[in-house]
């Protein structure tokens, strides 16, 4: 019965209306005024002519691709993953899984560029590290996590959206659905 789809369109619902959006002073903000303020910074990197990165890992990794074409497409952002196949194993080889995405924003990244880290968990060491990266170069950090609400990625951003469930599936289309949204928001200012 949990997965008839009626079930779980009413699980999504729930998931996006208990996403908890905090700062990096851990400030809590409504989910409306947390992705203002994304929109915002996605503004300002586009107007400063900076860059966005948008990291994840596997289906995150899918979404970040997904993200970064309507960023560059609606809201002509100069947008980028970082899960180039020979690039990335490079890296892992070279210094492991865990510092493969840190060693590469370490080369690209750049002061006031904004870095959106995605996460199911909130525990991937290689987010983690990648955003400790971008944080000591001067980047704006944004975090997509889900599960535990005591994630380690949810301290690293200047903001954090969580999301309250542990279902891969529910967690990964709500990040989809939240960025989907932010690319969206360009498409209706301009039409």
């Amino acid at each position: 019965m949990e997965y008839l789809l009626d079930n779980r369109l009413d699980k999504f619902v729930h998931t996006v209306e208990s996403t908890v959006v905090t700062t990096v002073e851990n400030i809590e903000l409504s989910l409306e005024n947390g992705l203002t303020k994304i929109y915002n910074l996605l503004l300002n990197t586009r107007d400063k002519n900076k860059s966005l990165y948008i990291i994840g890992n596997g289906g995150s990794a899918a979404i970040a691709s997904h993200a970064v074409i309507d960023f560059m497409n609606v809201a002509q952002i100069s947008a980028h993953t970082l899960h180039d196949s020979a690039t990335l194993t490079c890296m892992a080889n070279d210094y492991g899984y865990e510092n493969a995405f840190s060693k590469i924003l370490n080369v690209t990244i750049k002061k006031e560029d904004l870095l959106i880290a995605i996460s199911s968990s909130g525990e991937s060491k290689n987010m983690i590290n990648a955003l400790k990266v971008g944080r000591e170069i001067g980047a704006t950090l944004v975090t997509l996590s889900g599960f535990n609400l005591k994630n380690p990625l949810r301290e690293l951003g200047d903001i954090n959206i969580w999301l309250d469930s542990k279902d891969y599936g529910m967690v990964e289309i709500a990040h989809q659905f939240i960025l989907h949204n932010l690319a969206d928001r360009f498409a209706y200012k301009n039409s």
